[in-house]
């Protein structure tokens, strides 16, 4: 699957950081992580650290995918607001969903201090209303997330005018989030991994993954019989072709970045990641270096020469859309690009078994506006799955939600 057009700035960035070979022989380990993006490179380094041999195998390059292309803005804050997870799936399960990304943020601060040269830097989220008439469900969900312990600010239009420049009828400033560079981080945990006795490889093709009684044996395009206890599932939104029913909708998000910026210019947006209530919904933030990274303009697309083909486009209308919230800003594009995401009907992940396959092959789809968090929560809960334990968000994260 194409899963991005243009030029994803990581990429650009940082280049072919490492070099992974491909299978040429048969393996056999404790576990074999499908996907070298950012999902699957979190649950391999939680793997590897409690003792598991793991092999992760990517079939392009690695963090080539879906990695290059995200925006990385990390947040507590789900697609889907708290209110109506509530009335979905009751108070406990909507509190905890939103409390296990504020959690995945701290353990992605610590993951990211030890790796290191990661551009992980906490921030603050703005959240605010774009119409005028969202703003009583923007105060209203504000309230519920101060009931369930976030720290959080409820700004008024004239503290959100005087502190950020933005015309609304009030905001929620959230005081947990951060940003990070998604491909450098991919790398230096496969790096680690490699050096702790894993394994990677890429431009490996899995063709066939047959579960049974002790374990689960996969087939490579080349032939290579892999053979290990446990497979997990973690090719992004390629991970769908080996379900028998589509458990979520592919889409295209565009952005930006600019080249480094006044920090004077940018102000309160150093330190701020900024969103807005329409759907879908534009957002924007700084890079460590100063650079403004816009996102938005989602849409339907999931054809790639289609995509390939709006990218320009888009961009025009977001730097038209961010030049009417910021007309002082001079804003030159050094990098324009799309990428492809998956959408679930209620914002949430999956992780877990699936019943096609039992339970030897778990499948770790952290689809949303969350991947990243979501991918930190997933690493824990896959591994807890893998060791017989039960995580708190495991049932509500599984595919039985959705029978």
């Amino acid at each position: 699957m194409d899963l991005k057009s243009g030029y994803p700035f990581w990429a650009v960035k940082n280049g072919l950081m490492s070099t992974f070979p491909a299978v040429k022989s048969d393996i056999r380990c404790d576990v074999i992580v499908i996907g070298g993006g950012i999902t699957g490179a979190l649950i391999a380094d939680e793997l590897v650290s409690n003792g598991f041999a793991t092999a992760v195998i990517e079939h392009r390059d690695i963090g080539w995918g879906s990695t290059s292309a995200s925006t990385a803005l990390l947040q507590y804050e789900i697609d889907t607001h708290l209110l109506d997870l509530v009335k979905w799936y009751g108070e406990e399960n909507g509190a905890m969903a939103y409390h296990g990304c504020a959690d995945a943020i701290d353990s992605l601060a610590e993951l990211a201090s030890e790796v290191g040269d990661v551009d992980f830097a906490r921030q603050q989220s703005l959240y605010f209303a774009s119409q005028p008439e969202d703003k009583n469900i923007l105060h209203d969900e504000f309230t519920l997330r101060r009931k369930h312990g976030f720290k959080a600010d409820w700004l008024a239009a004239d503290a959100v005018k005087e502190r950020y420049g933005l015309l609304s009828s009030g905001a929620i400033l959230t005081h947990h989030a951060a940003r990070i560079d998604p491909y450098r981080m991919t790398y230096h945990l496969l790096e680690r991994l490699v050096a702790r006795g894993g394994q990677v490889f890429d431009r490996t093709t899995i063709e066939a993954i047959t579960p049974h009684d002790n374990g689960v044996t996969l087939r490579t395009a080349e032939g290579a019989k892999l053979s290990c206890q446990y497979v997990v599932m973690a090719a992004g939104y390629a991970s769908q072709n080996w379900l028998p029913q589509k458990v979520a909708k592919n889409l295209s998000t565009y952005a930006f970045i600019t080249d480094p910026m006044d920090a004077d210019a940018l102000g309160e947006l150093t330190s701020t990641m900024m969103w807005e209530s329409a759907r879908p919904y534009l957002y924007f933030r700084c890079t460590g270096e100063g650079r403004l990274l816009v996102g938005g303009e989602d849409d339907e697309v999931d054809i790639p020469a289609r995509r390939d083909a709006r990218v320009q486009e888009k961009c025009h209308k977001l730097i038209s859309s961010i030049s009417e919230i910021f007309p002082n800003f001079e804003l030159k594009p050094a990098f324009c690009w799309a990428g492809t995401f998956a959408e679930t009907d209620d914002g949430l992940p999956f992780f877990g078994p699936h019943e096609q396959y039992g339970p030897r092959v778990l499948f770790a789809m952290a689809y949303g506006g969350n991947g990243i968090t979501y991918s930190m929560i997933g690493a824990k809960l896959i591994r807890d799955q893998i060791e017989g334990n039960t995580h708190k968000l495991a049932k509500l994260f599984s595919f039985n939600r959705i029978k």
